[in-house]
């Protein structure tokens, strides 16, 4: 979801190769080239930990049995490594898929890959069969659709950086089936939001308009939304498709948070962390078992040279691919703590590059000296979906900017394996984040948070 934000070239779990790196990273400054040096004599340690989670707990969507053995895992590493261990309970939403088949009608009936998208009703036992109508734009929608299947074929820019390119094709995925229903159809197909693709349908988290009717949706490849488009502009094109999914009751979830308590100033808070869940296809690797161990293990690394001044949490957050549940209930906990900063990786394995900032003036003024010899660039915009409460309520946000061109080849996808991962560059990101750690943890006074004024922002200020 969101932000809520991995390196390949791939689409299936039969390959076995490590996303590529665009680039190597250079740091300069002393304070990140030790970490460096620290993390990579330790890479096969941090690499271990990211196959654990993998392969020990498999796919780790909300209200599975994956969820549960992966809580244990991560509290299992925060107890090892010395960390005062909380498990904060919340309630997460189960989301089954069930049974998933997409089949092309006419003379030679043809079966086509589809994944539910996370959220969606199923179809009636007997399945929807009804004609397609393709369209790029919501505003090619209108009465014309009516009784129809709305294909979205609106592709993602292979812009770089990619995540630039993700928000404006991943609203058809979100909002699209409300948008489709209003004007009468029966289920949206939606083109995978990525910019390459080897046949492999990507799912994620979609949402319902309460005004409208709920109708099934799930995400086509793109090689097929395209066949979907060139079918339909020579005459009609009629498609079954049979979607088991369904809603639980909620389930038992938890916040795994590690703390090391500061030494001087243990009622200043930061926080560093990922989510712990991933969707129930794949492994999660990029998404977001990679930045769950890089914030265990930059937390662990830092803790080698004793407590830091403030009060440093790791959080593990719970449910944030399709209800953000986890982030929503640490602030509502811990919210109103004094909290100095926030870091989150949410965008796959990838050697670090960049840090998104979102904060005042002053707390990037503050922040500066402490990037001063990453080698890294800063934007003015970051965070990430788990923190994003904090953000609101004005704390000092910082989203780790991994190289991420190849991220979404396999985001939400089957392909999402541990194997994609390089291990050297989950060294690199976890030293970086370290290294701010230190930073962070232990500067001279912070700046005071401020929220921010929301009619400036709705302004565009």
């Amino acid at each position: 979801m969101p932000l809520v934000l991995g390196l390949l070239l791939a689409a299936s779990s039969s390959f076995a190769e490590p996303l590529p790196a665009t680039g190597s990273w250079a740091p300069t400054g002393p304070r990140w080239v030790h970490y460096r040096a620290l993390a990579q004599a330790e890479r096969d340690a941090i690499y271990g930990r990211l196959v654990e989670l993998c392969d020990g707990a498999g796919h780790r969507l909300a209200g599975s049995p994956g969820q549960k053995k992966a809580e244990e895992i991560g509290a299992a590493w925060l107890r090892k490594d010395g960390l005062k261990v909380r498990l904060d309970p919340l309630k997460v939403p189960v989301w089954v898929r069930g049974e998933e088949r997409l089949t092309l009608m006419g003379a030679r009936e043809e079966s086509l890959d589809l994944l539910a998208l996370g959220g969606s009703v199923g179809t009636p036992e007997g399945g929807i069969e009804a004609p397609v109508v393709v369209v790029k734009e919501f505003s090619e929608l209108g009465p014309h659709v009516k009784g129809k299947i709305v294909v979205y074929n609106h592709p993602m820019g292979a812009g770089f950086p990619a995540i630039s390119e993700y928000g404006p094709a991943v609203a058809f995925r979100g909002r699209g089936a409300s948008r489709a229903a209003e004007f009468g159809a029966v289920a949206v197909l939606v083109r995978s939001v990525t910019a390459r693709s080897l046949a492999s349908p990507h799912t994620g988290a979609m949402g319902y308009d309460p005004a409208f009717p709920k109708i099934p949706a799930a995400a086509i490849t793109t090689e097929d939304a395209d066949r979907l488009e060139r079918l339909a502009a020579r005459g009609e094109v009629r498609v079954k498709l049979r979607l088991g999914a369904h809603t639980l009751p909620d389930a038992d979830g938890v916040n795994v948070i590690g703390e090391l308590r500061g030494s001087e100033r243990p009622d200043e808070i930061v926080v560093i962390g990922g989510h712990l869940d991933s969707w129930d296809v794949g492994q999660g690797a990029n998404d977001d078992g990679a930045g769950i161990v890089e914030s265990v293990e930059a937390l662990r690394l830092l803790a080698k040279a004793g407590a830091p001044r403030r009060t440093v949490r790791v959080v593990l957050f719970a449910n944030e691919e399709n209800g953000l549940r986890g982030g929503l209930a640490y602030d509502a906990a811990h919210g109103t703590e004094r909290h100095v900063a926030a870091l989150e990786s949410d965008l796959g394995g990838g050697g670090p590059r960049g840090w998104g900032i979102t904060g005042t003036a002053a707390q990037h003024q503050w922040l500066t000296a402490g990037i001063a010899g990453s080698g890294m660039t800063t934007s003015d915009e970051g965070g990430g979906a788990d923190i994003s409460p904090l953000t609101a309520r004005g704390v000092l946000s910082i989203g780790l900017l991994p190289d991420h061109e190849h991220y979404f080849d396999i985001h939400h996808t089957r392909a999402d394996t541990v194997d994609k991962v390089d291990p050297a560059a989950l060294a690199d990101a976890t030293a970086a984040l370290a290294a701010l750690l230190e930073y962070v943890a232990n500067a001279p006074d912070a700046p005071p948070t401020v929220a921010p004024d929301p009619a400036k922002k709705a302004a565009g200020h």
